[in-house]
């Protein structure tokens, strides 16, 4: 059986290895790099077409839930009309972060395919858990996605309210705390959070 296998590889690798009958080396090359080209193509639209507040809520579970909950807030509608999408606030816009996070996410399409929170009461019952691991994965990245429309460095503390500059002003630029620490409740409605640390 071994000795089988060992002469498989051998012979592909011989297959690989030989020149082609029937077509040259030029059209080899060209057809490969028109392939690689249709395959960067396809690959980027499917990416930016799962990239969209259309398909972020194009199931129930977001639309009946964190969606409509989006849309009293400030990032939603505003007297600027600059609003933030769901892929604004959950996907890096850096384009090495944003596969990682595409990567992480299809864990997602399980949890639609045995309807972890396909009702609002089992969304409800796993808001908590996803809520914090949320707050953990802008936690370990800097809150990134809110510093991509929010920078520290242009924050003008003077036209805060005295409260919020000051807390900016120290925790923001000592390092030791991100946007997340304060504005867990920001976008959202928060989980019950009885039982859980605050801080």
């Amino acid at each position: 059986m071994a000795g089988r296998l060992r002469q498989r590889v051998r012979s592909l690798w011989a297959t690989l290895r030989s020149p082609s009958v029937h077509f040259s080396l030029g059209f080899l090359t060209l057809g490969g790099f028109i392939a690689g080209i249709i395959f960067w193509g396809g690959f980027n639209t499917a990416l930016e077409a799962t990239n969209t507040e259309r398909f972020c809520v194009s199931c129930h579970e977001m639309y009946d839930n964190v969606f409509e909950e989006l849309k009293p807030t400030i990032h939603y509608t505003n007297r600027s009309g600059v609003r933030a999408t769901c892929p604004d606030c959950h996907v890096p816009h850096d384009w090495t972060d944003k596969i990682a996070r595409k990567m992480q996410a299809s864990k997602e399409v399980w949890g639609k395919i045995f309807g972890t929170i396909s009702t609002r009461e089992r969304f409800l019952d796993q808001r908590l858990r996803l809520a914090q691991h949320e707050w953990a994965r802008l936690k370990a990245n800097d809150s990134l996605e809110c510093r991509n429309c929010h920078n520290y460095d242009y924050m003008d503390f003077t036209r805060q309210s005295p409260r919020a500059g000051a807390i900016h002003e120290r925790w923001l630029g000592s390092g030791e705390r991100t946007c997340i620490d304060c504005h867990k409740g920001i976008a959202h409605g928060l989980p019950d959070m009885a039982g859980v640390p605050q801080g």
